[in-house]
């Protein structure tokens, strides 16, 4: 498919059919992650893919347990809605957050993206160097990899959220304490259709030159 076309509508996708995601899909997504871009060319990442029936179920419960508790932070935070559409909008993204919870462990495969625990700000006579944060050298690893299972049909959402159970998952797959989970892509064939998500207009949230110079729409 065209680029830009995938690029649109690589939405996050939280409800998979039970049709098998194959090893040579995964590994092709995983060549594209591979050549994504990092600082100093650095590549700090590694992968772990969990398909294995019983491991992915053990995930998915901790999953579930860390979206339990951080579901009850968010419904406790709901937003004030400028019109019903937005809270219609907000309220089919949190019924689709709260599916994918509890039949994470069922989606056809699970991709851990890894980091290692490294100090990761220079310093010189001067004093230290804020050059950003490691996580800015594997995102885009994820989201070629998420951007190659949409050219495959394949859906995927980036999860984070099962860090609250970190340690419980490092145990649970073998990952060293020197290493952390940076992100989870559950992949499977979606239930519903791609398509371009509802988003801020661009000229909204867009400034030219200086802060607060904005182009009206």
């Amino acid at each position: 498919m065209e680029l830009y076309d995938a690029l649109l509508t690589t939405r996050a996708m939280r409800r998979y059919r039970d049709d098998p995601v194959t090893d040579d899909e995964i590994e092709r997504c995983l060549r594209a992650a591979q050549q994504a871009p990092s600082g100093g060319n650095l590549q700090p990442w590694q992968y772990l893919v969990v398909t294995d029936p019983e491991r992915r179920a053990r995930v998915g419960e901790l999953y579930k347990s860390a979206y339990d508790r951080y579901e009850r932070t968010l419904l406790a935070m709901t937003p004030r809605f400028r019109t019903p559409e937005d809270e219609a909008s907000w309220r089919r993204t949190a019924e689709a957050s709260r599916h994918l919870a509890d039949h994470f462990g069922e989606a056809p495969a699970l991709v851990l993206f890894l980091l290692p625990m490294i100090e990761w700000m220079p310093a010189d006579d001067e004093g230290r160097m804020d050059i950003g944060p490691l996580y800015a050298s594997v995102y885009p690893a994820v989201q070629n990899f998420m951007l190659a299972a949409r050219e495959l049909g394949i859906g995927t959402a980036l999860t984070t959220v099962v860090r609250i159970r970190h340690d419980e998952l490092r145990a649970l797959l073998g990952i060293p304490r020197s290493m952390e989970v940076a992100a989870v892509v559950p992949m499977g064939r979606p239930t519903g259709s791609f398509g371009v998500a509802g988003r801020k207009p661009v000229a909204a949230v867009t400034h030219w030159d200086a802060f607060g110079n904005k182009r009206s729409v």
